[in-house]
């Protein structure tokens, strides 16, 4: 248990020096630089170091600390519950970003720049945790140094089927996002950090539930068991299909590429019978008529 506090700590160690970067870097960037930058890059070392030492927790924890998934799905729900309370706007997600600039909610500068701050975020992020598991505070530091040459691919079923699983989830995540985007962040931060917790629950044992692209590249692209190529099919393209299908049928177009509405009608919702509409042209001749000779009944100047 004395392993588990430990992990608890570093967590919150993460979390207070990142949000301690953001207060920072608000007061000192511009709004613009804030955002794109400063933003993502602490976000995605958040969620990057969090994420890892989770991973190590469900892999070694079983067998080494006697704890079950049901804690490591506990903390990942108070993560993310945490994440989404303490990133300020930031998605620490490729996808989301570019999701942002299909809908026209951001230029093509902006999206780049946050792709390179999740990058920076993510590769910090890693480099960070390999430094503190190599201190070995607990025992499940010292196994993971052990194994960490040795790792293995988090695919663990066909590459098709793999694709899939992580399009699906990215597909889930964005149209959960979408319905949840201007809703209150009370009922916002807990649905999503349930989805989030949800979906890594049933698609975990699959493909490790990433649906991140910058994420499961440190995560898990350097390890045996699958090409580079392999990778990039499941935890790059799946994510990225999955996403603009969540879009598309959300919106039923893609507003950066083209705004002629693929899925829904554009008509009114509200149609006034015909019936009425002869009617009230009808009660509308009399009218006309009594007003023309009212006004011709007047006398001229």
């Amino acid at each position: 248990m004395a392993g588990l506090n430990v992990s608890i700590a570093f967590f919150f160690l993460v979390g207070g020096v990142c949000q301690g970067l953001r207060w920072l870097s608000k007061r000192l960037l511009s709004p613009g630089a804030y955002s794109c930058l400063a933003r993502e890059l602490a976000g995605s070392l958040q969620l990057c170091t969090s994420c890892l030492e989770l991973r190590m927790l469900l892999e070694i924890g079983p067998w080494g600390g006697g704890f079950g998934p049901d804690v490591v799905l506990t903390l990942l729900f108070l993560l993310f519950a945490l994440h989404g309370a303490s990133f300020d706007g930031a998605s620490a997600n490729p996808t989301v970003s570019l999701q942002e600039f299909l809908l026209l909610e951001s230029n093509l500068t902006a999206t780049a720049a946050k792709m390179l701050a999740q990058a920076v975020g993510m590769g910090t992020g890693w480099a960070v945790t390999k430094l503190y598991w190599s201190w070995e505070l607990t025992h499940f530091h010292l196994i993971q140094n052990l194994i960490a040459s040795e790792c293995s691919s988090s695919i663990h079923t066909s590459l098709h089927h793999a694709a899939f699983v992580e399009g699906t989830c990215s597909f889930l995540f964005h149209l959960v996002l979408f319905k949840l985007c201007r809703s209150n962040p009370i009922y916002r931060v807990p649905a999503l950090a349930a989805t989030v917790t949800f979906l890594t629950y049933i698609a975990g044992p699959f493909t490790g539930a990433f649906f991140n692209p910058a994420l499961a590249t440190v995560a898990t692209f350097r390890c045996s068991g699958n090409s580079f190529w392999d990778y990039v099919q499941v935890y790059w393209l799946g994510p990225f299909a999955g996403m603009l299908a969540a879009l598309l049928l959300y919106q039923g177009n893609i507003p950066r590429l083209f705004q002629k509405n693929l899925l829904y009608s554009q008509k009114s919702k509200y149609k006034i019978p015909k019936a009425r509409v002869g009617a009230h042209v009808e009660d509308n001749e009399p009218r006309q008529k009594r007003k023309g000779q009212k006004t011709s009944s007047e006398p001229r100047a």
